[in-house]
């Protein structure tokens, strides 16, 4: 049976699908191997610097047998321009060889395969098995973990008690669809710094907007009884 709190989710997370409706990724790949990389890239950089980035890079290496032969010494300096880019170069390009030697240059489709390799966080591992796998994943980055917090879904502190918390209570029908809408909604609406409350469809339930933005509200657990 569903609780009152099972239904507040549903509604929440079906105002966010309908307000960013596209569950596409924003970046911009031919191959799976092109995708597991520009996930990897993205770790805190943004999709369009990765995607302005990628395309010369993807012009020569389209699967982990490319990379894999292609030196570390010339592979770093096509993504300099990302945010550390020498740990990415050394784990994309490590990722590559293991790919090639062990998995016949085919992206593993489990989760225990994906973060066993070098710079595979959770994260990145569940964003590749939900887009290129359809699998029933969240990626929790800091958009994801900010906006979940900021509504009131969750009440955590990393984006790795977040994870545990959506695994716990979203059901598989939700998080198959809910992982680009939310990233776009903490990217385009739930801002970091200055977040687009104005006309929010969530005001009426958002934690934030009751607290940080709305001069009328007052939290009814201070009330006298």
């Amino acid at each position: 049976m569903k609780s009152p709190k099972d239904d507040s989710l549903n509604e929440i997370l079906a105002a966010i699908e309908r307000e960013f409706p596209d569950i596409r990724t924003e970046l911009v790949y031919e191959t799976p191997f092109q995708f597991l990389m520009a996930v990897m890239l993205s770790a805190q950089t943004t999709d369009k610097q990765v995607n302005r980035v990628t395309p010369p890079i993807f012009a020569q290496v389209r699967s982990s047998a490319d990379l894999a032969i292609l030196p570390l010494s010339e592979f770093e300096p096509m993504i300099r321009s990302v945010n550390f880019f020498r740990n990415k170069a050394r784990h994309i390009h490590a990722t590559a060889k293991i790919l090639h030697e062990r998995y016949g240059d085919v992206v593993p489709d489990d989760l225990d395969s994906l973060v066993a390799m070098p710079g595979i966080g959770m994260k990145t591992a569940k964003v590749v098995l939900g887009v290129l796998y359809d699998r029933p994943y969240v990626g929790v980055d800091t958009h994801v973990h900010r906006v979940l917090n900021r509504i009131g879904i969750v009440r955590t502190k990393t984006p790795l008690e977040t994870d545990r918390e959506v695994e716990r209570r979203f059901t598989e029908d939700q998080k198959h669809t809910i992982h680009h809408p939310l990233v776009l909604f903490g990217r385009y609406r739930c801002l970091a710094r200055k977040p687009r409350c104005g006309d929010c469809p969530l005001r009426p339930k958002c934690l934030y907007y009751q607290h940080h933005i709305d001069p009328a509200w007052t939290d009814p657990s201070s009330a006298s009884t």
